[in-house]
């Protein structure tokens, strides 16, 4: 009898231990998963950052296509713009906008200057009204990393003549 009561006590100690490293086991899978998905947000709010960026490239080649002199050669440059979208066309405004929320996306015009004997594009030099270069900045907030801004810059030619 002693026995049988001893092998009753064992299979309980067996049960609890089981359940002990099961839930360690259950404990540790779903803190990879967390740890997972916090990094899926963050890489779909970079993906969508630079999907902005690229928009933003192609919304300057409309405009330049346009008309440069009226859309790109008379923009300021100490003027910070930022995109609208009218419903049939783009436009440019200075009133900031949020795009879905969450990103701030803005456009900045610089002029070029070209070295006059090489005609390469320099710092100092003669003032080229037939090329701007553009920068197109994106920033957003995220709890995981706080705020990220990438941008990205081109210089936009006065292709057309117009």
């Amino acid at each position: 009898m002693n026995n049988l009561h001893f092998k009753k006590g064992f299979g309980l100690v067996e049960v609890v231990i089981g359940s002990a490293v099961l839930s360690v086991a259950l404990l540790g899978i779903s803190g990879f998963f967390q740890t997972v998905l916090r990094a899926s947000r963050v890489t779909e709010s970079a993906v969508q950052g630079d999907y902005l960026l690229e928009e933003g490239m192609e919304v300057v080649k409309i405009f330049r296509d346009r008309s440069y002199t009226s859309n790109i050669k008379n923009m300021s440059t100490t003027t910070t713009y930022y995109f609208s979208w009218t419903g049939t066309n783009w436009a440019t405004t200075t009133t900031k906008t949020i795009v879905d929320g969450k990103y701030e996306r803005k456009l900045t015009f610089e002029d070029v200057r070209r070295d006059s004997i090489t005609k390469d594009i320099s710092t100092t030099g003669v003032y080229d009204p037939d090329v701007k270069l553009i920068t197109v900045s994106v920033a957003w907030w995220t709890p995981v990393v706080g705020t990220t801004t990438r941008s990205i810059q081109t210089y936009i030619v006065n292709l057309f003549n117009s």
